[in-house]
């Protein structure tokens, strides 16, 4: 098999682990910064192994459309493409397609749906996602699937039997393993008897890994935490868990104590794009005149590249004269940021004693008390 995972220490629920894959070892729980179109936007690949990120993630509906699948391919693969000889995951296309693509139809087989970048009709099956993906050459590759509305039960509900039924198809389509590890996806809204369902399901497929999905898209954050306290356990202790397209630092906390080993979002660097940054006292803008004539870092207790050579003052500058280099440089300190947030919660749990309760409780009462002002 591709991919192994090997639970080194628990804590309650939490866990330090490490994910080994062809491209390397994978120190868990981690965060992989998001290059959707083989680029995690404003950050070189020399940068994103400085700060210590170990996967990041490329998205199969942005790059089949654009530059194709079968361009990557002769290109040598997606590793070669970007630039990036450490891990990558491919998300399926499904949560894009449903989300950016004007649909079509949607029927048993799949979705049919016009390109957001030019109108043309396109087409995804859960075949010709597991194809693109091989094609892609990614580690870990995911099922096809349909992220609902997560408080619509009917709606929910109709998407775990969608789910389940793609993945079995993705399953016998993709049945080797040896060289990309397929991940199935649990769906079921914020309901435990779907995601029971939807669990069962995959489970009976034996998938490398498995992820959870259709959070962060809608629902409260008390209902989010309280999603994952029930449906963590449903997954298997023996293989890793990912919760997708979840990166506020404050989820990160909640999503390791329940027992979720890596994540991925778009946050990180999308926030930096607005002017705002993430410390230990919550998010702040750099755009404002409070920061004119400040010659401190964003942080003075991170190590990136951003804060150990550059000033608030700086920074707002490069942001109200809209400088491109504000982007590269605020998210460089957003992605270490939550790189170190993961890297403490791994110390904390390898030390055990409950250090990672006092850490998480430490760090949220600071971060969440800068939030609300």
């Amino acid at each position: 098999m591709s991919l192994y995972f090997d639970p080194v220490k628990t804590q309650n629920r939490a866990r330090a682990g490490v994910i080994h894959t062809p491209h390397g070892d994978i120190l868990t729980p981690a965060f992989a910064p998001v290059g959707t179109q083989a680029t995690v936007k404003a950050v070189p690949p020399r940068d994103l192994r400085e700060m210590g990120a170990t996967l990041i993630l490329s998205n199969t509906y942005h790059l089949f459309l654009r530059p194709g699948p079968d361009l990557v391919a002769e290109m040598g693969g997606l590793h070669r493409f970007m630039g990036w000889d450490r891990p990558i995951l491919t998300d399926s296309g499904g949560f894009q397609v449903f989300s950016l693509a004007q649909i079509n139809r949607i029927d048993a087989d799949g979705v049919t749906f016009r390109s957001h970048l030019d109108g043309s009709a396109r087409r995804l099956t859960p075949e010709s996602a597991m194809k693109i993906q091989e094609d892609l050459g990614a580690d870990i590759i995911m099922c096809f699937d349909q992220c609902p509305k997560p408080t619509d039960y009917a709606v929910a509900s109709a998407a775990v039997e969608r789910t389940s039924a793609w993945a079995r198809r993705c399953r016998s389509a993709h049945a080797d393993d040896s060289r990309q590890a397929l991940f199935g996806i649990q769906q079921g809204g914020v309901y435990e008897d779907l995601r029971a369902r939807s669990s069962a399901d995959l489970l009976a497929l034996d998938f490398p890994g498995y992820a959870i999905g259709g959070l962060a898209v809608g629902e409260t954050k008390q209902e989010m935490v309280a999603t994952l306290d029930f449906c963590v356990p449903m997954l298997p202790e023996n293989k890793p868990r990912y919760l997708m397209g979840v990166g506020a630092p404050d989820d990160l906390a909640h999503g390791v104590l329940r027992g979720i080993d890596f994540f991925d979002c778009v946050l990180p660097t999308r926030i930096a794009r607005h002017g705002a940054v993430f410390t230990p006292d919550g998010t702040l803008n750099m755009g404002n005149l409070a920061f004119a004539r400040d010659d401190q870092p964003i942080d003075p207790t991170c190590d990136c590249a951003t804060c150990q050579n550059f000033t608030r003052s700086y920074l707002r500058h490069l942001v109200k004269a809209r400088e491109l280099l504000a982007h590269m440089l605020l998210s460089i300190h957003n992605l270490r940021f939550l790189i170190r947030h993961m890297e403490a919660m791994r110390a904390a749990i390898l030390d055990g004693d409950g250090r990672l309760e006092a850490y998480v409780d430490m760090f949220l009462r600071r971060y969440l008390r800068g939030e609300t002002g």
